[in-house]
């Protein structure tokens, strides 16, 4: 069979698995609805696996289509590093040397500021956390928002349509607050060596810019939240139990290596397997590691790896097309159905391309990265920590993307206009 066929059906498939994830939601009503069912309901509810179990998919047709050694050969073929990436600095920032000591400094802060310590430490974790993002990675920024805001904001007692608006700002800050470096954002990261943009470059470029946006939107949610919040920041209980300095520090020389050894798997697969000896070691001093979330992420980006690898013949011509003003929205559009990762990697094999469109590339890009889950890869890190302060135990898509609208509107003007 041609290979434009084998890329139809993939392009059906990703479209399938968009509409899955939209409806993850309505899976996880069905599996209180249908009692005898409720495994097989909850299983395809979780938004993490949705990816992956349509690039599964994917796999059997290709084998069947054209024969399992072609479909192996295109499996192996891809690119996993950014899946692994995500799922060790996930489980490395949530330990609890490293959420200690992120939050005893929120903690100092707040108590140095002469406001309301709750509305003070809700704002720097929508703020100054998402800005920590460019120096620490935005998947380990959000592992250590969402863990901190998760007791705040992310109650039952807080009315969804708040906390969907919360998560909106959480996500585009996140989104956005990785791009005054040059190697934090994954959608930056996908075109930083292509096109010769150094974190200098990028700080006064972007990072200014979504600094202030980022700024704008935490103050807008905290004034929003203010009412629902509690008088006193929340304990995070046993995350601030005494921990060894020397072992905080060996923590974070574990974190700061898989950092700056992101593109080399071998290095921090290496690193983190010296990491679990340690957590083993030092049990007493640690909390349970979040293994399974991060596998669930970890799980969604290798899926989103495989199924986004057929989409270039009809991404590109469509990027490729569009003035760097529509480029931008468009990006922006985008994003919302694709990876923004995968969207400025297509961009970056575009010959040619104008100065301006990349600018507009990337921006957009970064502007829509919280219009849904799959619009930047920290989503789904966010989603799988945060899911159980909603109904259901689920965050629907819809919702996001109505929360994220205007966080997104703000991110759009500091990056379009100033």
């Amino acid at each position: 069979m041609p290979t434009i066929s084998i890329e139809l059906i993939a392009a059906i498939l990703f479209a399938l698995a968009l509409i899955h994830t939209f409806a993850a939601k309505q899976f996880e009503r069905l599996s209180h609805r249908y009692p005898r069912h409720a495994g097989l309901f909850h299983l395809l509810g979780e938004v993490e696996i949705v990816f992956g179990f349509w690039a599964i998919i994917l796999i059997f047709t290709m084998a069947f289509v054209s024969g399992g050694d072609k479909a192996l050969a295109y499996a192996e073929s891809r690119q996993y590093t950014e899946p692994l990436f995500v799922f060790v600095v996930m489980v490395v920032a949530a330990s609890r040397p490293i959420l200690q000591l992120v939050l005893a400094s929120v903690n100092l802060m707040t108590k140095a500021i002469p406001i309301r310590q709750s509305l003070v430490s809700a704002w720097l974790g929508l703020a100054a956390v998402p800005l920590l993002g460019s120096a620490i990675t935005e998947p380990a920024a959000m592992t250590i928002a969402a863990l901190m805001l998760a007791p705040q904001i992310f109650r039952a007692e807080v009315p969804e349509r708040i906390k969907y608006f919360a998560l909106g700002v959480l996500f585009v800050n996140i989104s956005i607050g990785g791009t005054l470096t040059s190697f934090a954002a994954p959608p930056v990261l996908m075109v930083a060596a292509t096109w010769n943009w150094d974190s200098a470059f990028m700080f006064a470029t972007f990072g200014w810019k979504s600094a202030i946006a980022v700024i704008i939107n935490a103050s807008i949610a905290v004034f929003v939240l203010r009412r629902h919040l509690p008088n006193q920041a929340v304990s995070s209980g046993p995350l601030m139990a005494g921990v060894p300095i020397s072992l905080t520090i060996v923590h974070t020389l574990f974190l700061a290596g898989v950092v700056i050894f992101a593109h080399h798997p071998v290095a921090f697969l290496g690193l983190f397997l010296m990491f679990l000896g340690i957590t083993q070691a030092y049990e007493r001093h640690q909390n349970p590691l979040i293994i399974k979330e991060a596998l669930l992420v970890a799980f969604f980006l290798a899926g989103l790896v495989v199924l986004g690898g057929l989409q270039q013949w009809w991404l590109q011509p469509l990027v490729s097309t569009m003035s760097p003003k529509v480029l931008f929205f468009g990006a922006t559009a985008l994003t919302a159905i694709t990876d923004n990762a995968a969207l400025t990697y297509l961009g970056s094999l575009i010959v040619g391309i104008s100065e301006e469109a990349k600018y507009s590339l990337v921006a957009g890009a970064v502007a829509g990265g919280g219009l849904t889950v799959i619009a930047n890869a920290p989503n789904p890190a966010g989603v799988a920590l945060l899911k159980r302060g909603f109904a259901d135990e689920s965050i629907g898509a819809g919702g996001l993307l109505l929360g994220a609208l205007l966080p997104t509107f703000v991110a759009i003007l500091a990056l379009m206009y100033l």
